[in-house]
Protein backbone atom coordinates (compact mmCIF):
# COMPACT_ATOMS: atom_id res chain seq x y z
CA UNK A 1 0.00 0.00 0.00
CA UNK A 2 1.31 3.30 -1.01
CA UNK A 3 2.02 6.38 1.74
CA UNK A 4 2.13 10.12 0.51
CA UNK A 5 3.59 12.09 3.52
CA UNK A 6 2.31 15.57 4.22
CA UNK A 7 0.12 16.14 0.96
CA UNK A 8 -3.00 16.53 3.04
CA UNK A 9 -2.93 18.21 6.77
CA UNK A 10 -5.43 18.39 9.49
CA UNK A 11 -5.00 21.56 11.00
CA UNK A 12 -1.72 22.43 9.31
CA UNK A 13 0.46 19.11 10.84
CA UNK A 14 0.89 17.14 7.76
CA UNK A 15 -1.12 13.27 7.79
CA UNK A 16 0.22 9.96 6.27
CA UNK A 17 -2.46 9.10 3.34
CA UNK A 18 -2.12 5.16 3.00
CA UNK A 19 -3.64 3.90 -0.28
CA UNK A 20 -3.35 4.30 -4.07
CA UNK A 21 -4.80 8.02 -4.82
CA UNK A 22 -6.59 8.20 -7.99
CA UNK A 23 -6.74 10.73 -10.73
CA UNK A 24 -8.52 12.15 -13.94
CA UNK A 25 -9.06 9.15 -16.46
CA UNK A 26 -8.23 5.89 -14.06
CA UNK A 27 -10.81 3.43 -14.32
CA UNK A 28 -12.91 2.94 -11.13
CA UNK A 29 -12.13 0.30 -8.78
CA UNK A 30 -14.75 -1.51 -7.32
CA UNK A 31 -15.30 -1.48 -3.41
CA UNK A 32 -17.15 -2.78 -1.04
CA UNK A 33 -18.35 -0.50 2.23
CA UNK A 34 -21.78 -0.80 4.37
CA UNK A 35 -25.13 0.70 4.15
CA UNK A 36 -26.74 2.22 7.47
CA UNK A 37 -29.05 -1.40 7.56
CA UNK A 38 -25.48 -2.90 7.74
CA UNK A 39 -26.01 -4.58 4.34
CA UNK A 40 -22.84 -4.46 1.71
CA UNK A 41 -22.70 -1.73 -0.72
CA UNK A 42 -20.76 -1.99 -3.71
CA UNK A 43 -19.85 1.22 -6.30
CA UNK A 44 -21.08 -1.81 -8.87
CA UNK A 45 -24.56 -1.37 -7.28
CA UNK A 46 -24.98 2.33 -9.14
CA UNK A 47 -23.07 1.15 -12.90
CA UNK A 48 -25.04 3.04 -15.10
CA UNK A 49 -25.20 6.27 -13.35
CA UNK A 50 -22.52 9.06 -12.74
CA UNK A 51 -21.64 8.56 -9.38
CA UNK A 52 -20.24 11.26 -6.63
CA UNK A 53 -18.20 10.00 -3.95
CA UNK A 54 -18.50 12.68 -1.39
CA UNK A 55 -15.59 11.75 1.22
CA UNK A 56 -15.31 12.76 4.80
CA UNK A 57 -13.65 11.75 8.41
CA UNK A 58 -16.76 11.99 10.45
CA UNK A 59 -20.49 12.90 9.70
CA UNK A 60 -20.31 14.71 13.48
CA UNK A 61 -18.26 17.61 12.68
CA UNK A 62 -19.63 20.80 11.28
CA UNK A 63 -17.67 20.70 7.98
CA UNK A 64 -18.58 17.17 7.05
CA UNK A 65 -22.33 17.88 8.25
CA UNK A 66 -22.11 20.91 5.69
CA UNK A 67 -20.48 18.76 3.22
CA UNK A 68 -23.40 16.40 2.87
CA UNK A 69 -26.13 18.47 3.47
CA UNK A 70 -25.00 20.42 0.53
CA UNK A 71 -24.60 16.84 -2.01
CA UNK A 72 -27.99 15.56 -1.22
CA UNK A 73 -29.36 18.83 -1.93
CA UNK A 74 -27.69 18.86 -5.10
CA UNK A 75 -27.87 15.49 -5.95
CA UNK A 76 -31.90 16.23 -5.96
CA UNK A 77 -31.61 18.44 -9.00
CA UNK A 78 -30.02 15.95 -11.31
CA UNK A 79 -31.06 12.87 -13.23
CA UNK A 80 -29.04 9.41 -13.33
CA UNK A 81 -26.70 10.58 -10.58
CA UNK A 82 -25.79 8.89 -7.48
CA UNK A 83 -24.29 11.03 -4.44
CA UNK A 84 -22.16 8.30 -2.19
CA UNK A 85 -20.80 9.79 1.21
CA UNK A 86 -18.50 7.98 2.75
CA UNK A 87 -17.23 8.33 5.80
CA UNK A 88 -15.56 5.66 8.59
CA UNK A 89 -18.68 6.83 11.24
CA UNK A 90 -20.47 3.27 12.29
CA UNK A 91 -23.72 2.90 9.94
CA UNK A 92 -25.62 3.70 13.39
CA UNK A 93 -24.70 7.55 13.50
CA UNK A 94 -24.60 7.70 9.95
CA UNK A 95 -28.57 6.77 10.21
CA UNK A 96 -29.12 8.77 12.85
CA UNK A 97 -27.85 11.91 11.21
CA UNK A 98 -29.90 11.52 7.79
CA UNK A 99 -33.22 10.94 9.90
CA UNK A 100 -32.13 13.92 12.00
CA UNK A 101 -31.25 16.08 9.01
CA UNK A 102 -33.47 14.47 6.54
CA UNK A 103 -30.93 13.66 4.20
CA UNK A 104 -32.75 11.28 1.54
CA UNK A 105 -31.17 11.80 -1.66
CA UNK A 106 -27.44 10.84 -0.89
CA UNK A 107 -26.51 7.25 0.39
CA UNK A 108 -24.42 7.96 3.70
CA UNK A 109 -22.05 4.64 3.60
CA UNK A 110 -19.31 3.41 6.58
CA UNK A 111 -16.05 1.98 5.23
CA UNK A 112 -15.09 1.38 8.84
CA UNK A 113 -14.98 -2.41 7.74
CA UNK A 114 -11.85 -3.29 6.41
CA UNK A 115 -11.36 0.73 4.85
CA UNK A 116 -11.78 -1.25 1.11
CA UNK A 117 -12.21 2.59 -0.06
CA UNK A 118 -10.57 4.12 1.65
CA UNK A 119 -6.88 2.15 0.26
CA UNK A 120 -8.00 1.93 -2.74
CA UNK A 121 -8.69 5.12 -3.31
CA UNK A 122 -5.90 6.74 -1.32
CA UNK A 123 -7.94 8.22 1.22
CA UNK A 124 -6.98 6.81 4.77
CA UNK A 125 -5.56 8.75 7.04
CA UNK A 126 -2.49 6.73 8.78
CA UNK A 127 -2.24 8.70 12.13
CA UNK A 128 -6.11 9.64 12.60
CA UNK A 129 -7.65 5.79 11.22
CA UNK A 130 -10.31 8.49 9.61
CA UNK A 131 -10.93 8.87 5.76
CA UNK A 132 -9.50 12.35 4.35
CA UNK A 133 -11.32 14.50 2.83
CA UNK A 134 -12.82 15.03 -1.50
CA UNK A 135 -14.30 14.42 -3.76
CA UNK A 136 -14.27 11.75 -6.91
CA UNK A 137 -16.63 11.93 -9.74
CA UNK A 138 -17.37 8.29 -11.80
CA UNK A 139 -19.38 8.44 -14.93
CA UNK A 140 -21.56 5.74 -16.32
CA UNK A 141 -18.18 3.83 -17.97
CA UNK A 142 -16.24 3.76 -14.87
CA UNK A 143 -13.93 6.69 -15.85
CA UNK A 144 -12.59 9.20 -13.22
CA UNK A 145 -13.88 12.10 -14.43
CA UNK A 146 -12.90 14.38 -11.40
CA UNK A 147 -10.92 14.05 -8.29
CA UNK A 148 -10.29 16.66 -5.26
CA UNK A 149 -8.00 15.43 -1.87
CA UNK A 150 -8.93 18.29 -0.14
CA UNK A 151 -5.33 19.84 1.12
CA UNK A 152 -6.43 20.70 4.46
CA UNK A 153 -8.85 18.04 6.11
CA UNK A 154 -10.75 20.74 8.27
CA UNK A 155 -11.93 22.89 5.09
CA UNK A 156 -14.75 22.23 2.45
CA UNK A 157 -14.51 21.07 -0.82
CA UNK A 158 -14.93 23.25 -4.10
CA UNK A 159 -18.50 22.44 -4.47
CA UNK A 160 -18.78 24.51 -7.87
CA UNK A 161 -16.08 22.47 -9.53
CA UNK A 162 -17.38 19.14 -8.64
CA UNK A 163 -20.26 20.08 -9.65
CA UNK A 164 -19.09 22.06 -13.10
CA UNK A 165 -17.83 18.39 -13.73
CA UNK A 166 -20.79 16.55 -12.60
CA UNK A 167 -22.98 18.50 -14.94
CA UNK A 168 -20.69 18.49 -17.84
CA UNK A 169 -21.37 14.60 -17.84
Amino acid sequence: MTENKGIITFGGNPLTILGDMVKVGDKAQDFTVMSNELKPVKLSDYAGKVRVLSVMPSIDTPVCAAQTRKFNEEAAKLDNVQIMTLSVDLPFALARFCGAEGIDKAATLSDYNGHDFAKKYGFLIGELNLLARGVIIVDQNDDIRYVEYVPEVGNEPDYDKALEALKSL
